[in-house]
């Protein structure tokens, strides 16, 4: 599996909920690229100060696209691992694992995003945290931001791992 396994579409028409998914799309695409062919001593490479793993990096997303999705479905999050676990286990996982984990997780959560969008759209409240009601539409914001930040830290180590740069992959 490599990011050409993600498919994108240039969003030149469509609304919110499609600009949205087309972004979160282009950003898995770039984190799939970033964080893809390494090796497992590369994908759990520490870089000091920071114990931060591509490794931890990719099952943390994993973690954080099935939360946040399933907050949106109004239903208990179905999360590998004990919390927290990502940082300190994903070094261990078999890279084919850990790649496979991602890419089925980034397509369910798409495929379901697609219909919540299209089923009373993304203005629909949810409330995973008692007291604390957030739309649909701040969910998806919420996996977007993380998968913004979590591509940028990964673009930096992959750098220092094997010299790779660039914002988008090649075409």
């Amino acid at each position: 599996m490599d990011y050409r396994d993600i498919p994108i579409t240039d969003c030149l028409s469509g609304g919110e909920a499609e600009m949205l998914l087309f972004a979160l799309d282009r950003v898995h695409r770039q984190f799939a690229w970033k964080s893809g062919g390494l090796t497992a001593a590369q994908l759990g490479q520490r870089h000091a100060p920071s114990s931060l793993t591509i490794a931890g990096t990719i099952l943390h997303l994993v973690r954080v696209e099935e939360m946040w999705t399933a907050s949106a479905e109004g239903r208990a999050p179905d999360l590998p691992g004990p919390r927290d676990s990502e940082w300190t286990v994903a070094a261990t996982m078999d890279p084919d694992e850990l790649y496979s984990l991602w890419y089925a997780t980034i397509a369910r959560c798409r495929a379901t995003w697609v219909e919540l969008a299209a089923d009373g759209g993304l203005d629909e409240l949810v409330t995973d945290d008692p007291g604390y009601p957030v739309s649909r539409r701040r969910r998806l914001v919420d996996i977007l931001e993380e998968n913004l930040l979590h591509t940028g830290q990964t673009s930096i180590v992959r750098e220092a791992i094997d010299g790779l740069v660039g914002n988008d992959p090649p075409d």
